[in-house]
């Protein structure tokens, strides 16, 4: 998973995540954050082809941000706790996850145009 880009909502002005992987590969994208402890402030991991996600065997809470294929958020989900399910967020295509919390305060909502640029870094 060496793809990483700064997630940004357009809409807004705002970055969800500095420094986000991008998830492609069936592995990467089926193992996402399991065996990870967190996720530190400020990273993400955007899940391509993802309209619904599991946190089974996950140890911690995430934000989770469901977008179609041009980008435009379809759904927010806050706080998601480890042992849920999202299942089938309608009109979504991939998933950003984020940790809890980050969501709140750049004020994205459905209808919000996130778009992936290259990591400044």
């Amino acid at each position: 998973m060496a793809d990483v880009r700064r997630v940004r909502n357009q809409t807004r002005g705002t970055v969800l995540a500095k420094r986000c992987h991008v998830a492609r590969s069936l592995r990467d994208r089926t193992v996402g954050l399991l065996g990870r402890s967190s996720l530190p402030p400020g990273e993400g991991l955007w899940i391509e082809r993802s309209p619904s996600i599991h946190m089974f065997f996950m140890r911690f809470a995430i934000d989770a941000v469901f977008v179609d294929g041009s980008g435009r958020v379809v759904r927010v989900v806050e706080h998601l706790r480890p042992w849920r399910i999202v299942a089938w967020a309608r009109g979504a295509r991939d998933c950003l996850e984020l940790p809890a919390g980050s969501v709140g305060p750049t004020g994205t909502v459905v209808g919000d145009q996130l778009v992936l640029e290259p990591d400044p870094a």
